[in-house]
């Protein structure tokens, strides 16, 4: 009897879900806002995209958020006086507080609260950042291939040439001595810049482990402080929950150093300030190439400075060798630091302005999930 009555009733159906939780596990911003503007909603993604909780947010007005010339505000205008989703490919999201941010933004009318949108926020750079960091790990191989070239028909004969200037030094006379140093300085200044190329050539595999991220940026600091960023200020934003980066040590401390470094440089004399932090990055999984699997990034870390910004023609160069604006620099500083995040199955990314320059590093945790390696 209890059977048949089961086939009667049918099936059990599940819980029904909480829609928070199916919103708060999406990569797109979710943000409602009310007929004046002030925001009653926002998912876990939009949280990070406006800095702040949820619980700081509501009650807010986005136009507060916001430039009110945003092309966002014209979006939900049309949304809500046309009574239909309106959606903009490409839009510019540009704000001391959000930085900027180039979006496909969709804004439609939530018809059980008059005058609520809901407007939902895609980040576009996703994919640019992939095609980035894979034209980064190209170029880095190039120069490991010229690395190994360099070594062996450049710096052979360069030993012999310094070899002969010290020979050469002990019978000439003492006015023209200066000119076998320079001989021996120069071929010494050539070797090392081979030396720092040869850790571009390819190596076995890297050995890593779980890394507490904030013990490796407090070495980083520590350094800086003690040396090169004397006249900074150093302000540490980080979240004490984070977990540990799937990681090298020693090499994660050479890549936040090398960031360090060039924000310390970029900082003006007086008044520079260099802002360091930590946050769980939700939602994006990364495609590994030729595989069927994802690599999960969750772990942002963020080096800002309060320079003067990265000239316009350098941008979309900066991460090639040999690319740099300071007088002495070799530009192979963020060539490098781009070789390492891709070690790591990381991505690196930056957004310059005058007065603020950001540098984001995207890590896997540890332990590895979703198949990335």
């Amino acid at each position: 009897m209890r059977a048949s009555l089961t086939k009667l009733r049918g099936p059990e159906r599940p819980p029904p879900l909480d829609a928070a939780l199916v919103l708060n596990a999406m990569s797109t911003c979710v943000v409602v806002v009310d007929a004046d503007m002030r925001i009653l909603y926002v998912n876990n993604a939009a949280e990070q995209l406006l800095c702040g909780s949820e619980k700081s947010l509501r009650g807010v007005r986005l136009d507060h958020l916001l430039p009110a010339d945003s092309p966002l505000f014209s979006l939900i205008r049309q949304a809500r006086g046309g009574n239909h989703s309106v959606t903009e490919y490409g839009l510019t999201l540009v704000s001391p507080r959000v930085g900027q941010h180039t979006m496909n933004a969709q804004a439609a009318p939530l018809n059980d609260v008059p005058g609520a949108v809901v407007v939902s926020l895609h980040e576009r750079s996703v994919a640019a950042k992939i095609d980035r960091q894979l034209t980064h790990r190209g170029a880095a191989r190039s120069v490991g291939a010229m690395a190994a070239m360099l070594a062996h028909e450049v710096k052979n004969p360069l030993a012999g040439i310094r070899g002969a200037a010290q020979l050469l030094e002990q019978s000439v006379r003492s006015e023209d001595r200066s000119l076998t140093r320079l001989i021996r300085d120069e071929t010494d200044r050539v070797c090392s810049l081979v030396d720092r190329m040869e850790v571009f050539a390819a190596s076995g595999p890297l050995q890593r482990e779980g890394v507490n991220i904030h013990e490796v940026l407090g070495r980083v600091r520590t350094l800086a402080e003690n040396s090169f960023g004397r006249h900074l200020r150093f302000v540490e934003t980080y979240d004490p929950s984070l977990p540990e980066v799937y990681g090298n040590r020693d090499q994660l401390v050479q890549v936040f150093l090398n960031l360090v470094k060039n924000a310390a440089e970029a900082c003006p004399e007086e008044g520079g300030e260099v802002t360091i932090s930590t946050a769980y990055w939700h939602g994006v999984r990364f495609a590994v190439c030729a595989t069927h699997s994802r690599m999960h990034l969750p772990l942002m870390i963020s080096i800002q400075d309060n320079g003067k910004g990265i000239p316009e023609d350098l941008k979309p160069h900066l991460f090639e060798p040999f690319i740099t604006s300071k007088p002495k620099g070799t530009g192979l500083g963020l060539a490098l630091v781009a070789k390492i995040v891709g070690d790591h199955g990381g991505v690196i990314e930056f957004e310059s302005e005058q007065r603020r320059t950001v540098f984001r590093v995207m890590l896997p945790m540890f332990p590895p999930t979703g198949g990335g390696s």
